[in-house]
Parts: structure tokens; sequence; C-alpha cells
């Protein structure tokens, strides 16, 4: 059986270019207006993933996200033209598992939608094990290894590379990475994050012309690259 998908959008040109899209890819589709209707068809038809707009016309979209969280496991992916950094991570924080804005580019979103669905179902089976090209990172033993060479890690970076590793392909928020890596410590700031980002960034990246492991998600969070 195909994924399904449903499409959350007021205009109806946008949701007939993601229907064709997410067809013409393999997925199964269906569409609501607005907000009723999108709670409505995530309670009914429990979709593996919400495209969801935030300017919808009964109610703002960030409110619902905790209702569709509540109807199901499905992944939730924003496709909005809010740019603000507040808006996103708002929306992230609020559970959306990424963040697109309009105008987006079709094989980017349907890449994210890949990423986001794949980390569905490893969350389901907890791998002890998570890979991304030449680095395996073990999450139970904590250790971190290139090919067969161990990458040493103090426990900081442990702990952050950890988080994102759980959420692999997936914007995590600074304010969640300093939750979950500095806790109740005193007054854990951005700055200790972007210190230890960037230690992993120089003992992650292989030596050559290659593109960052962790990329920064300006004023909302990191990500750690997965492959699409």
């Amino acid at each position: 059986m195909p994924a399904k998908v449903l499409v959350v959008d007021d205009e109806v040109a946008i949701r007939r270019l993601l229907r064709n899209t997410l067809l013409r890819a393999g997925y199964a589709v269906v569409e609501a207006e607005d907000a009723r209707a999108a709670l409505r068809q995530a309670s009914a038809e429990q979709p593996s993933a919400v495209l969801l707009d935030l300017g919808l016309p009964d109610r703002d979209g960030l409110s619902i996200i905790p209702l569709l969280r509540g109807t199901g496991n499905a992944v939730i992916l924003v496709i909005s033209a809010r740019d603000a950094v507040d808006e996103k991570v708002t929306a992230l924080d609020l559970g959306a598992d990424d963040y697109v804005t309009k105008p987006f580019d079709t094989d980017e979103l349907l890449a994210r939608l890949r990423v986001a669905l794949r980390h569905q179902n490893l969350s389901e089976t907890t791998p002890k094990v998570v890979r991304r090209g030449e680095i395996s990172i073990d999450l139970d033993r904590r250790i971190v290894e290139r090919g067969d060479e161990e990458i040493h890690l103090t426990r900081k970076e442990h702990d952050v590379l950890g988080v994102l590793a759980r959420h692999m392909g997936r914007v995590v928020t600074h304010e969640r990475l300093l939750a979950a890596c500095w806790g109740a410590e005193e007054e854990p700031r951005v700055e200790y994050l972007r210190i230890v980002i960037r230690n992993l960034r120089q003992k992650l990246e292989a030596p050559g012309p290659v593109g960052s492991v962790i990329s920064n998600e300006l004023g909302v969070g990191y990500r750690l690259k997965g492959e699409a």
C-alpha cells in the first residue's frame, strides 16, 4: 500500500500542484481546504504524513499542529509563505517535523518528505546505530566511527550528536537541544551549543571539499543531514 499524504491548503492551485507531485511519486493523496476538514480527514484517513499550510481560513495552522499529533502518528511538514524565524521555531516546537517555505521546489519537498517518513519508520523500530555515509553513530554505546576509525567525542558532543541523530534529516531547534543536553544546568546558552556544533563539524567532516554534515538553520536550530 502506498503511503498516504494529507494535503491541507486553502488554495486550489497549491493543492493541485501537491496532489500531482505526490501522485507521480507514488503516494496516495487526500485533501483538506481548512482546519476543520484537516482534523476530520486526519482522524478518518490516518495518513502517514500531513503537508500543512498555516494560513487557513477558519483558524491558524499553528494551532492545529498539536491536535493533528493527537489523531495519529503522521509526520507533519509545514508548507507556508511565512518565513519569519519565530514562526518556524514555534511550528517545530509545537511538533512539526519540518518546515518548507513557499515558493518551494517540488524535488526538495519530496526529499524532505522521504526523510521524515524514513525517520518515522526508524523511530518505530528504535535503531541502536544510525548511519550517515561513512559515519556510524551507536546511540546506546555512545561510539562514533568513520569506517573502522573511532571518533573521540566529549560528553556534551555525544549528547548533542545523539539528539541530532535521533532526528536525522530534521531540524532540531536550539531550545530542544539545550533542554535535552543541558537540562537544568545553570543558564544554558546558544553560545555553548555553537561551540559544541563547531567541534562536531571539525571531527565528523572528512578532509576535502565536502559539505557540512551538520547544517545550520539560521536562527532556528541544526540538522544532521540525511541522505534522501
